[in-house]
């Protein structure tokens, strides 16, 4: 198994991850591609030490991206994680 650090990549802070996390104690991950949900929530539980309900992911393709005259380049394709955490538990991520 990889080490948590390499399967956590950054914290998603955005309005909806913000919203998601008032209301429902949803925290928004960028996770390595390879990750699978067990693998991000054991990585969760040990970094931050708190308890994982539920795990969703997506997938998204990198966009293409016009360079200086004709050539087209893609940004990187990545992965999101919404982590769902047990009740009465809280990350501080600021």
């Amino acid at each position: 198994m990889k080490e948590p650090f390499d399967i956590i990549e950054t914290v998603r802070l955005t309005e909806k991850g913000a919203l998601l996390t008032e209301k429902f104690n949803k925290y928004v991950f960028r996770v390595s591609p390879e990750a699978n949900k067990l693998q991000i929530k054991a990585a969760i539980e040990k970094l931050f030490g708190k308890k994982v309900v539920d795990v969703n992911t997506a997938n998204y393709d990198g966009k293409k991206k016009r360079q200086r005259t004709a050539n087209y380049g893609r940004t990187a394709h990545w992965k999101k994680a919404i982590v769902t955490l047990q009740k009465g538990e809280k990350i501080d991520l600021a």
